[in-house]
């Protein structure tokens, strides 16, 4: 034990200058006077608006993207104390004092920095020079683009620095995949690439594609493994769960997380939360569970209650009635049955209520104990103000002629009876004995006689005329196979009925209900919805001065002016380094032209470089270039409005090929002594010009010095460019 303590503890530690001195740069590069200029840049108007919300406790949907890179950036105000009092409505609006602006946009500055050092260690794991590797660490420090986007309260950099950090740790995992099979570094890397994923995909959707490329890469890794021999059955087997809890199993439990925390912290009602359904709505603290909270839980013959359609599309609305009748002619010479008006109503109103009847019975009220309505019965829906019984019959709709009005039914004396048996299908039920429940039941009316189902058919634009209120179309869709969500209510507000008599029943109706049963949904019931609601939510897209099409973004054909100083010619712009992006097109170009051409001669067995240089050049292609074209190419598919930041993930990737293109041209074409001096004259220049016309636009990346009127103009080196210049 003595002896022990007579020798001196050693650790020896390697530090790579090399990589600290790119990641101090970057770090300056990127938070420099992160606080100027302390008003609202672009789209900080935007996620600004949700940081508040995170901070006072308000549900939101955000069809952007999953919640985790909102939550980071909440993360910034929290730390920074930002109690969400902001008025986010104006870009270039000053911010208040009480607003943390460089804690705000701390983390998206400290992505974007990173992503320097870990540019320099991928192209290390790819297993190119150190030259090379510095080569790519300057190239993303010294693009404008990446600092401008890094620098403010933007998601951009988070997603690019989660992109990167999920390929360069499947790199180490790969390379450890030889001699260190499921050491603890091995197992640590694999279990990050996963991690880095989730939080990519968490970040935005656009972090799918990586995520996508990685297990393509990592499916055809396994698939050589196959046929190693090397490797027993039992190995495999080992190697495949490996992957599969670490790349799938995890990041999918990562994401669910997510959004357990994000519903964990928004659980106060807002406006948002008016498109979710109505369980959603009640799970929410104020709002619809001020009303609805203690409600019955199950409808009995007697119930008085409120059907909302569940598509909630253009807005949600509520079965309605009122006391006026349809036109006994409509303009276009149809005829109608004069019958009462039946619509959905977009507002909380007293004629949204309906009785549930037993059609063997007269009484409107509860029994006791109370008799519940399960799938399969009849019932008859009698409208609560003017106790009319909700009916359709064959006759055509105003609007949607191929269906069947609906109506509540007057006795005209005429030969036309009434038809108002409805037969209540629970649609999400479990059982055929379910009990129709409030709130959680979602149910489909479908009609005795003629088997039309209760339809709002106002999600297509279907609004009546001036005779209608312009409230929605209610109509009777006959019976198909499947349904669609306008089919389908669900009771909202309920209560038991206890007035027999109208005018008690009247003051009832007016009159809130108080019990207690809860109505709580489960955690994936809610993620469930708000995951759906996420991808299909289409905001209208409208046409922006600064969106543009994936065309316009290889040759930088445009730009976004981020924020105009108010009285002189300071502005920010997102434009990026002209001699980078062109370099990266030109090594797409070259890197895609080589590719061929060695395929093909490697075709007729011949063989212009090592084979160790060929698996070399091929797998930094797949990583590089295939990471550019999962990242680029899907935008021609999408119907949004897009923006060059857009294409920022696919130009890093690009960006990372440079210097992968540089060495394999200065090790195998440029090989006689001569040639190759030449060659590194050339990149020192090609360098030179890139950190020139860094230089040049670091006025309009950073905002600062405030520019002249000519100097702007000398800025704008393509006429597509809006340099904001001031009218004198």
């Amino acid at each position: 034990m003595l002896g022990l303590v007579k020798k001196p503890f050693v650790v020896a530690v390697e530090i790579n200058i090399s990589l600290v001195a790119v990641t101090v740069m970057g770090l300056m590069s990127r938070l420099w006077g992160l606080s100027y200029p302390r008003a609202v840049v672009f789209d900080e108007v935007y996620y600004g608006q949700f940081v508040s919300l995170y901070m006072k406790r308000i549900f939101f949907v955000d069809d952007s993207g999953p919640p985790f890179g909102h939550m980071l950036l909440a993360l910034g105000g929290y730390l920074g104390g930002f109690d969400g009092n902001f008025l986010w409505n104006r870009i270039g609006a000053e911010y208040s004092m009480n607003v943390p602006v460089w804690s705000l946009r701390l983390l998206p500055a400290l992505a974007g920095a990173l992503c320097v050092p870990l540019a320099y260690q991928i192209l290390i794991e790819l297993h190119f020079s150190h030259c090379a590797a510095l080569g790519a660490a300057f190239l993303i420090l010294l693009e404008n683009s990446l600092i401008t986007q890094s620098r403010f309260m933007l998601l951009e950099s988070i997603l690019i620095f989660f992109i990167l950090l999920a390929v360069l740790s499947y790199l180490k995992f790969y390379n450890l995949q030889r001699h260190s099979s499921f050491s603890g570094s091995w197992w640590c890397w694999l279990l990050l690439t996963g991690v880095a994923c989730s939080c990519a995909v968490g970040v935005k959707y656009m972090g799918l594609f990586t995520y996508m490329l990685l297990l393509a890469v990592s499916g055809l890794h396994f698939w050589h493994m196959i046929g190693d021999q090397n490797f027993s059955n039992v190995s495999l087997v080992y190697h495949f769960l490996a992957r599969g809890l670490a790349l799938i199993l995890i990041p999918v439990t990562i994401y669910l997380s997510f959004f357990y925390v994000h519903l964990t912290l928004l659980y106060r009602s807002g406006h948002h939360d008016q498109i979710m359904t109505s369980a959603f709505q009640a799970s929410l603290e104020g709002g619809l569970a001020r009303i609805t909270q203690g409600q019955p839980l199950e409808v009995a013959y007697g119930s008085q209650i409120t059907l909302r359609n569940v598509l909630g599309k253009p807005v949600q609305c509520w079965l309605h009635s009122h006391t006026n009748t349809y036109p006994i002619r409509y303009e276009n010479g149809r005829g109608s049955s004069h019958q009462q008006q039946v619509t959905c109503y977009p507002f909380k109103d007293v004629n949204n209520w309906w009785i549930v009847k037993d059609p063997g019975m007269q009484q409107l009220v509860v029994s006791n104990p109370p008799r519940p309505v399960r799938h399969g019965h009849i019932v008859q829906l009698v409208h609560g103000i003017t106790t009319r019984y909700l009916n359709t019959h064959d006759v055509a709709a105003p609007i949607s002629p191929r269906s069947q009005e609906v109506s509540c039914y007057i006795d005209y004396n005429i030969s036309m009876p009434a038809q108002n048996l409805w037969r209540v299908e629970i649609v999400n039920r479990e059982s055929d004995t379910d009990l129709w429940k409030t709130i959680l039941s979602e149910v489909r009316f479908v009609h005795v006689n003629t088997s039309a189902v209760l339809k709002a058919s106002g999600f297509i634009g279907a609004s009546l005329p001036e005779w209608g209120y312009r409230q929605l179309e209610v109509v009777g869709e006959k019976l198909s196979k499947g349904y669609h969500q306008s089919m389908v209510w669900n009771v909202e507000e309920h209560r038991y009925g206890k007035s027999q008599e109208q005018k008690d029943r009247e003051v009832e109706l007016h009159s809130p209900t108080q019990m207690d049963i809860s109505k709580n949904l489960s955690f994936m019931a809610k993620f469930t919805e708000l995951q759906w609601k996420m991808l299909t939510l289409k905001n209208e897209d409208t046409e922006h001065k600064y969106s543009s099409s994936p065309l316009d973004w290889i040759t930088m054909d445009t730009n976004i002016a981020y924020w105009l100083h108010p009285t002189s010619g300071a502005q920010i712009h997102l434009l990026g380094n002209v001699v980078t992006w062109a370099s990266a097109n030109v090594a797409a170009l070259i890197y895609t032209s080589l590719s061929l051409w060695y395929l093909i001669r490697r075709r007729r067995k011949i063989y212009d470089i090592p084979e160790d240089a060929w698996q070399l050049w091929v797998s930094a292609g797949g990583i590089c270039l295939g990471g550019w074209a999962v990242n680029y190419l899907p935008f021609f598919l999408m119907e949004k409005t897009l923006f060059l930041y857009h294409y920022l993930p696919a130009l890093t990737f690009q960006i990372l090929l440079i210097p992968v293109v540089l060495q394999h041209l200065g090790n195998h074409l440029c090989r006689p002594p001569l040639l190759k001096s030449m060659f590194s004259a050339l990149v020192v220049a090609w360098f030179s010009s890139i950190y020139l016309v860094y230089c040049t636009f670091s006025p309009v990346t950073y905002g600062e010095p405030s520019l002249s009127v000519p100097e702007l103009k000398d800025l704008r080196w393509k006429d597509s460019w809006n340099i904001l210049i001031r009218k004198q």
